[in-house]
């Protein structure tokens, strides 16, 4: 598995390595206390703290644990989001999707859709991945629906499987879809999004 920077175009939006570039934009949908409330990161109520949080990402790709994109609304050219691949196992050609948030006026919109689908596609069709994950914090339902959506499969409930900033135990609900499953997920993916 090459795991490395690539821009993903979709019909929606466009996925492009994140940089320090993107903060401003973020900055500007980003900063709602309702997108980071299930996050595992903590509060971020200002654009130096959207900032820390942009740099922190970026210093986890140079690991080579991470690979974060923002998520760039097609119709304007302006970052509303961010996205990653995290928790990389190219021995066992899996990886994760996670840390996706949106600004809010774009939660509910093809917006998710097409990112996974991008981010899947490239996944399974690219990099050769037999098993792409996702976790959710037990609470944030929205998000639970969202992956369901998709496809993924429930594989259980990691208990107490993170310490948020706010000292709160988080439940961790893991989902997954596997590569022979990638053609259903797709065939599904692609309807919604050419309708």
């Amino acid at each position: 598995m090459n795991i490395e920077r690539i821009t993903l175009t979709g019909h929606f939006v466009h996925l492009v390595p994140l940089s320090e570039a993107h903060v401003p934009d973020l900055a500007a949908v980003g900063l709602e206390d309702e997108i980071w409330r299930f996050m595992r990161y903590g509060a971020v109520k200002t654009e130096d703290d959207l900032r820390a949080w942009v740099r922190e990402l970026l210093r986890l790709e140079k690991l080579g644990d991470d690979l974060p994109f923002a998520v760039i609304l097609a119709e304007t050219g302006k970052a509303i989001g961010c996205t990653r691949y995290l928790n990389i196992h190219r021995s066992d050609r899996n990886l994760e999707i996670g840390g996706t948030w949106y600004g809010v006026a774009y939660q509910h919109t093809m917006v998710n859709t097409d990112s996974k689908y991008l981010l899947l596609k490239h996944a399974f069709e690219t990099l050769g991945c037999v098993r792409v994950s996702f976790k959710a914090d037990e609470r944030n339902v929205r998000s639970l629906r969202a992956i369901e959506r998709l496809g993924a499969v429930k594989e259980g409930v990691l208990r107490k499987h993170m310490v948020l900033q706010d000292g709160y135990e988080r439940n961790s609900v893991v989902y997954s879809i596997l590569d022979d499953e990638w053609s259903a997920v797709k065939h599904r993916l692609e309807e919604w999004l050419n309708k």
